[in-house]
């Protein structure tokens, strides 16, 4: 596959019951190319007739064969699909990154993580166990995970590929049957990968996506009557839209909507080390990370030295297309650029002030959407670049006075999804951690390459429930209690 071919992909439709059909309107949506600003594939316009006939394959998929199989040979089955994953490895990286405009290696890294998804969950299929409980005399109890049913999952543009991995792979490992409803802003990689999924022998309404427009195909979804359990990434907005739908049908959820998370960097920690990793997670996938570092917290000692290093990092960072490979690509579409360039043009109104800038490399296609990577400081308290998610390759810094301090501005935010202590004090590292107000803390360092098995979500805004690791199958499930008296 070409990653900078011009031509228009065919629609291939809704993918339900292992088959492509068309969407029942029969209408199509163009996708973009962000790295040129041109369509390049179009995708069916699912709605609700599309949502209903894949929550009833998914039903019938429960009723038959998948919700007959082993714990062990659906753990099989996500084995064999993350096999495939990494024999189609390239062929899935250059769609990627053609659908986000990522640059490949950044699409090839998402591969990776996309096959320990599934490698990960295919062995922890059969490894979630109850609990008996001491009762009564006479009586024998016992504790057991099972499915919640059919699952709907809600995934965006950011990570298509990862995102399908994170949600889909639990979901199916303890026993659920899934309906998918991917961003149509970039949704062929899960397109694809359910369709591998049929090749390694899921059985039919395993894995159902319906693409479509959120207020079509995902209103439809999380109003479902017949969906026991949603899971979705996105905005606090929209977020709060699904939970009303979830409540009105008394279904549970896991919300993961975003964050605004800090680099606290204390005047002892190891800039050698530091300064590269928080340059590094503001810019990678264009700063259009739910979890990027994108607030920067130093102590007043050392502030100088740290911008000064940080502002060189920067001035010598670059956004290309996928095939340049640079540090960062475009943003997903002109309404995300025209978002971050309000946040660029408020910032110059209130006089703070520009530390370092990127640049846009030459020969990028005249009408791409590409921004350049910025750093500000000293950024005031409570200004919308400290306090809102930009969801761009934006790095706003302050200073703090001590640790008291430091506490009290990592948490001046409504978001509570990652954040990061620096320091080779580890008593203070420690105690700061612990009073941050966020669901991953990371010390002396950030992100730890996907973190596959580390429980994953947000406090505050920032959502609720529990994604990755173990703590997943166990959101992906429901528990049930068996009371057996015996004499």
């Amino acid at each position: 596959m070409n990653v900078h071919s011009s031509s228009i992909i065919a629609a291939q439709g809704v993918f339900i019951g292992n088959r492509w059909a068309p969407a029942a309107s029969g209408q199509t949506l163009q996708t973009m190319a962000p790295a040129e600003g041109v369509p390049f594939a179009e995708i069916a316009a699912g709605d609700k007739p599309d949502v209903d006939r894949a929550v009833k394959a998914a039903q019938g998929a429960l009723a038959g064969a998948w919700g007959r199989m082993s714990a062990t040979e659906r753990g099989r089955l996500l084995t064999r699909l993350a096999y495939a994953v990494q024999d189609h490895a390239e062929e899935l990286a250059k769609l990627e990154a053609r659908d986000t405009g990522k640059p490949m290696k950044q699409a090839r890294n998402d591969m990776v993580a996309l096959a320990r998804y599934f490698e990960y969950y295919g062995g922890a299929a059969d490894k979630v166990h109850g609990d008996t409980i001491p009762f009564m005399p006479g009586y024998f109890v016992t504790t057991e995970h099972v499915a919640h049913g059919v699952v709907g999952h809600i995934i965006p543009w950011n990570y298509p590929a990862q995102m399908f991995g994170r949600t889909v792979a639990p979901a199916l490992a303890m026993g659920n049957a899934s309906v998918v409803k991917p961003a149509e802003d970039a949704c062929l990689t899960p397109l694809r990968i359910a369709e591998l999924a049929a090749e390694v022998g899921f059985p039919e309404g395993a894995i159902n996506i319906v693409p479509g427009l959120g207020e079509a195909a995902g209103a439809a979804l999380s109003s479902h009557p017949e969906l026991d359990f949603i899971s979705f990434t996105g905005s606090p907005e929209v977020g709060t839209l699904i939970q009303s739908a979830a409540a009105r049908n008394h279904i549970g959820c896991t919300m993961e909507l975003g964050g605004k998370s800090p680099h606290v960097l204390f005047a002892d920690a190891d800039l050698d080390v530091a300064i590269p990793v928080i340059a590094n997670t503001m810019v990678q996938n264009a700063g259009q990370t739910c979890s990027a570092g994108s607030r920067l917290l130093v102590e007043k000692g050392i502030y100088d030295e740290a911008t000064a290093r940080l502002a060189e990092k920067f001035a010598a960072l670059r956004a290309g297309t996928p095939e340049m490979d640079l540090d960062l690509g475009p943003v997903i579409n002109a309404t995300q650029k025209k978002r971050i360039q309000r946040f660029f043009d408020r910032a110059e109104e209130d006089g703070v002030p520009v530390l370092s800038r990127g640049q846009v490399a030459d020969g990028v296609p005249e009408g791409a959407f590409f921004v350049e990577p910025r750093v500000y400081g000293d950024v005031p308290r409570g200004n919308d670049l400290a306090a809102k998610e930009i969801f761009g390759p934006v790095l706003s810094v302050q200073r703090f006075d001590d640790e008291a301090d430091a506490v009290k501005l990592a948490n001046d935010t409504d978001y509570g999804l990652m954040a990061a202590v620096w320091s080779h004090d580890g008593n203070r590292a420690l105690r700061v951690s612990r009073g941050i107000r966020a669901g991953q803390v990371y010390i002396n360092s950030f992100g730890a390459g996907g973190g596959i098995e580390l429980p994953f979500g947000g406090m505050k805004k920032s959502g609720h429930g529990r994604e990755k690791g173990f703590a997943a199958l166990h959101d992906m499930s429901t528990l049930r209690t068996t009371i057996f008296k015996h004499g």
